[in-house]
């Protein structure tokens, strides 16, 4: 199962059906439709609907990025979480990357690695937010239709120092491409992860297993309290007859006063009868039978002899 968690959408964007058509073809599975804000988060914010007619084969996921430039305008992240199945913050500058890696709560950071970055990765930063269940994203779709030899330049350039920051550990790897003609087939993204400094077993894992993890992790979060306590099953639900007849104190119906005489009846008749259980006599006697049953053999010798 292969994942694209990043791609561009819009309602009236004629290019998507293309996209995901070719998504599709490639041999992606679940794709997340990317949708971005930058400034201050609008009063309302709810995720666009969906294309019409996707292809059967493509689950589709909401993804909301939000670009970081001051962490005082990260207030709602948890009612965002509620609404997006993915939310990723993008930082602009290395005071708001560590504030995502530290304390935001999001599922993803990516980070613009198309331009030149004022600042260097460092270990320490990036852990703590794999510590935190939180994957670092690299997105190849603007080192490909970007503006030229810059882009792609700096495109490798800052893989190669993230992948060396990080360890090669929690690393993602999406398309962000707006166009059926960005995309690139899960085995070339391999390839290309494997020229940035992966080994083929991370740069597979960058697109199938970490990005099923950052899949589940972010439905862990919606479903369940803090990500550690799920109810599957909340009990049975008690049946109004039996309610009402407690409220007004109505006498049990036939039926459940004869099964609970049945069972009253069942019960005294184990508790009071004497009689000793037929053996099944082709059953195997267990350690504790055959230790017990010495035992008594013994003893009523001794018995006999005192006698």
């Amino acid at each position: 199962m292969f994942y694209d968690l990043n791609v561009p959408y819009s309602p009236d964007d004629p290019e998507v059906p293309h996209t995901l058509n070719f998504l599709a073809e490639l041999g992606y599975t679940t794709v997340a439709l990317s949708q971005t804000i930058n400034g201050k988060l609008p009063a309302s914010l709810t995720p666009p609907p969906l294309p019409a007619n996707p292809p059967k084969s493509l689950q589709l996921l909401t993804r909301l990025n939000l670009t970081l430039a001051d962490p005082a305008q990260n207030q709602r992240l948890a009612v965002l979480t509620q609404a997006y199945d993915l939310v990723a913050l993008r930082p602009t500058n290395e005071k708001s990357l560590l504030n995502a890696c530290t304390n935001l709560e999001c599922d993803v950071i990516s980070v613009d690695l198309s331009v030149r970055l004022p600042y260097h990765f460092k270990f320490k930063m990036l852990s703590a937010a794999i510590s935190r269940g939180i994957r670092i994203e690299i997105c190849y779709g603007p080192g490909i239709t970007g503006s030229g030899l810059d882009a792609r330049r700096n495109l490798i350039g800052n893989a190669t120092s993230l992948i060396r920051a990080t360890r090669g550990r929690g690393i993602i790897v999406s398309s962000e491409a707006r166009r059926a003609l960005s995309l690139r087939a899960p085995w070339d993204v391999i390839n290309l992860t494997c020229v940035w400094g992966l080994s083929q077993e991370r740069g597979k894992e960058a697109i199938c297993e970490e990005t099923r993890k950052v899949v589940a992790l972010a439905k862990l979060k919606r479903t369940s309290w803090r990500g550690i306590v799920d109810v599957v099953h909340g009990g049975e639900k008690v049946k109004a007859e039996s309610a009402a007849q407690k409220q007004k104190g109505a006498p049990k119906s036939k039926e459940s006063t004869e099964s609970d005489t049945g069972a009253d009846n069942l019960k005294r008749k184990a508790s009071i009868s004497s009689e000793p259980i037929a053996e099944d006599p082709d059953k195997p006697l267990s350690k504790r039978e055959i230790k017990r049953r010495a035992k008594k053999a013994k003893f009523d010798a001794k018995g006999r002899n005192a006698t």
